[in-house]
């Protein structure tokens, strides 16, 4: 990995050796501690532990599962806390692993829990009350993605099941970009990063160098932008220019939620954005073959991490996502264009639909 370095090394260790790391006092006031997420390849979310002149802070939380929660107070007592001690806690984004005992943690502590507002609007129709809805949209975008009926039963509801790791709480504070938070002795600031999630965001410790980087920059994988119910209409070109927006930050390191920290913000953000250059012209050498092929024609045509029989479930619903992104910010440059039938076909800007 040219220009990047990895500093979290016991993590990587961990990583290596299908482990969950230790509990790290990362420097001064500052710990990370891995919260184990079940049946997921990501294996842990690292909850990061600021402390204050009174009690701490957290930044995420992990899944609400007795598990998780075990190893988040075990982690706090390493530190010489307790979920008591908990004054604010700070959601990079709501997806369970990183939002999931958010409420569990603020009936233990009376914490305020803060959220960027994008976010905060999506809670009641994926966590509440709303859930008919968000599954009858999440079925007609799957409809015009030409999945098959036989698999567009499982795939409308393939998140379901992830909905019990999650103790909702809405958000006390709204987090707007370029925000300080208002943490005693930290220098912080939110920096909104739509793409993985419409109101992900990092946190900047303008002091320490410090970039607590959610999920939008992680050291190895490429995180998930998909096009679904609960997104904008290009998020991908969102997810790119909030990837421009944080490359030239002056940081010694990067605190991610997932795998180990790390150098070289600027190496990393070009390898991503790379990354989605060659899966542009991926897709687009997809639809140039074969003009007309459907969201879900391309995505069997395209490369994946592992073989198509092995992605299931939710992640099939993901792939599908990640597609229509592309082929969405394709059409946004002009490099392809959707035809007006359901499902939608789609065809190089150049070609003819007839």
């Amino acid at each position: 990995m040219s220009g990047i370095e990895v500093t979290g090394t016991a993590q990587r260790r961990s990583w290596e050796s299908a482990g969950l790391p230790e509990v790290e006092r990362v420097r001064p006031k500052l710990w990370s501690i891995p919260v184990p997420l079940p049946n997921s390849p990501l294996r842990y979310v690292l909850v990061y532990l600021l402390e204050l002149d009174s009690g701490v802070a957290v930044i995420d939380t992990g899944w609400s599962t007795e598990e998780a929660w075990t190893a988040l107070v075990a982690g706090m007592t390493v530190a010489g806390y307790s979920p008591a001690d908990v004054q604010a806690i700070l959601i990079t984004h709501i997806h369970p692993d990183h939002y999931g005992l958010a409420g569990r943690l603020r009936e233990a502590s009376g914490a305020w829990v803060a959220l960027h507002p994008a976010d905060a609007a999506l809670i009641p129709a994926r966590y509440g009350l709303g859930l008919d809805g968000l599954l009858a949209n999440m079925d007609e975008l799957l409809i015009e993605s030409g999945v098959p009926d036989e698999t567009r039963a499982e795939l409308t509801g393939a998140s379901m099941g992830i909905r019990e790791f999650v103790a909702a709480a809405e958000p006390d504070v709204l987090l707007e970009d370029r925000e300080r938070v208002p943490l005693p002795g930290w220098d912080l600031v939110t920096l909104h990063t739509p793409g993985h999630s419409p109101g992900h965001v990092c946190f900047l410790d303008r002091t320490g160098r410090v970039l607590f980087s959610g999920d939008h920059v992680l050291p190895r994988i490429s995180p998930s932008v998909a096009l679904h119910a609960q997104q904008p209409a290009n998020p991908l070109a969102d997810f790119l220019d909030a990837l421009r927006a944080v490359r030239d930050l002056d940081v010694d390191e990067v605190l991610p939620a997932h795998e180990w920290r790390f150098r070289g913000l600027d190496a990393r953000v070009d390898q991503l954005l790379d990354h989605h250059r060659q899966r542009l012209d991926e897709t687009y050498a997809a639809v140039s073959a074969t003009p007309g092929l459907t969201c879900w024609e391309t995505t069997l045509q395209l490369r994946w991490s592992r073989d198509w029989s092995q992605i299931v479930g939710f992640m099939r619903r993901a792939a599908v996502g990640e597609t229509l992104a592309h082929l969405v910010l394709l059409e946004s440059s002009g490099r392809v264009r959707r035809s007006g039938t359901r499902p939608i076909h789609w065809y190089p800007a150049e070609a003819s639909d007839h």
